[in-house]
């Protein structure tokens, strides 16, 4: 059993995203995530050289993450703890982030690097009613909003978006094989793509604007002891 998840690594989906967890109880969760982004979450002041692109993309991300009162990531650690304390296996199916940054500069053409980073500047002052707009007009033509991103970043849609689909999806199919019951967590501009790879018309979807609709109920009261996160780095 598969079921898809997809979150916005800005937004308030925490709560929903370990009731889902809690309620289906997944033998294994994989994560949009490699080791190097997972320790950069747990340890953000740790000191990492980066690609340009990554850098850019960060920042922006963390600007947007404000307006939301977030912190970017938020929801992958909120999915690896909740696996941890329901005892499902945690893998990271993403591919190493800094190496599909430096394929990624190395690839794109100098005008495309040229708008790329034109846009990175451009997102750094972003406002939230932009980012909402934004959501609506790809949530509304998701296809269309993909090709239009390829028309203008071909590069960046075949390598961060494209290949990773492929990559993800092949290691949430040898989680199923092994596990059994996989719950993947993995950007909303990926469960399209993931699903029409897998091929299978037994996977269940549940899309980012379900998750930010979905009512859960207060956690405040419920106790926690220490967890030991099991993680897989490779299926």
């Amino acid at each position: 059993m598969i079921t898809l998840v997809g979150v916005g690594h800005v937004f308030d989906i925490e709560r929903q995203v370990r009731a889902l967890i809690r309620r289906q109880r997944p033998s294994a969760v994989g994560v949009e995530l490699d080791k190097a982004r997972y320790e950069a979450l747990t340890d953000p002041k740790g000191r990492r050289s980066a690609p340009l692109p990554y850098l850019l993309l960060a920042l922006t991300q963390k600007r947007i993450a404000r307006q939301y009162e977030r912190s970017v990531g938020s929801e992958m650690l909120a999915a690896v703890n909740e696996a941890c304390y329901t005892g499902a296996q945690v893998i990271f199916i993403d591919v190493d982030a800094a190496m599909m940054f430096r394929k990624l500069w190395e690839e794109m053409p100098f005008k495309e690097k040229v708008l790329l980073l034109m846009s990175g500047l451009t997102g750094l002052i972003v406002s939230r009613k932009k980012v909402e707009s934004e959501l609506k007009k790809f949530e509304e033509n998701e296809a269309g909003y993909l090709e239009l991103l390829a028309k203008e970043f071909p590069t960046l849609k075949k390598v961060l978006i494209d290949d990773r689909n492929l990559v993800m999806a092949k290691r949430i199919a040898l989680a199923e094989q092994r596990f059994g019951n996989v719950m993947a967590v993995i950007g909303d501009g990926h469960v399209e793509g993931v699903q029409k790879i897998l091929a299978r018309e037994d996977i269940s979807v549940i899309r980012l604007r379900e998750l930010r609709e979905m009512k859960v109920e207060d956690e405040t009261s419920e106790e926690r002891g220490n967890c030991e996160v099991n993680i897989s780095f490779y299926v």
